[in-house]
């Protein structure tokens, strides 16, 4: 299951991105053993592994990229027969990974969150030695991933302005895409059918 997932990955997202995925694996593997967590380390890979399908050409939509990328890796999991367990802790890591909430999950949510967060912002850096940092960088180059992530990213929310949710995504769509306008909140309350 993890070399079909590791193909579909590699096929669907561009080397930066696939690069990602991977580095979101082995940091959140590390940040898992010294936090003394146990964890499946089949579930976090695949989580981890497609956690971005969202972002790519393939799959990205309508619904926010983590919705996007949960199905499309759900999707084809089941159809590859992992049982739906399975399946759908890996649908819950993929879909909360942006969100706070995944760090009060199963420590297979939980981690694809912080790897993905160590690889992203640098969070939880500290837990890990320098020489196994090293050791992902070199393994899984950034190859510009800064620059070429927002710029992803930036791209699917101008192509799926309303799959921007109040994720880091809403975040790159105000600063970089000029005709994004996401609804408030207040506004939405305000407009609300009631008096009050």
């Amino acid at each position: 299951m993890a070399r079909l997932a590791t193909e579909l990955s590699r096929d669907r997202s561009p080397e930066y991105l696939f690069n990602h995925a991977a580095r979101t694996f082995l940091f959140g593997a590390l940040i898992g053993k010294a936090s003394n967590l146990k964890f499946d380390s089949e579930i976090l890979y695949l989580a981890s592994i497609l956690h971005d399908l969202g972002l790519t050409e393939r799959f990205a939509g309508p619904h926010p990229f983590e919705i996007q990328g949960a199905q499309a890796a759900r999707g084809f999991l089941t159809e590859n027969e992992l049982p739906n367990d399975q399946a759908n802790m890996v649908w819950d890591a993929i879909a909360m990974h942006p969100f706070a909430m995944a760090s009060f999950k199963q420590p297979e949510i939980a981690l694809v969150s912080a790897g993905a967060g160590a690889d992203v912002v640098g969070s939880d850096l500290e837990k890990i030695p320098e020489s196994a940092k090293a050791a992902v960088a070199h393994a899984f180059p950034r190859l510009d991933f800064k620059h070429a992530f927002v710029k992803t990213c930036a791209g699917v929310v101008r192509r799926f302005p309303r799959g921007a949710s109040r994720s880091f995504m809403r975040d790159i769509g105000e600063r970089n895409v000029e005709e994004f306008h996401p609804t408030h909140i207040c506004d939405l309350i305000d407009q609300a059918p009631f008096t009050e």
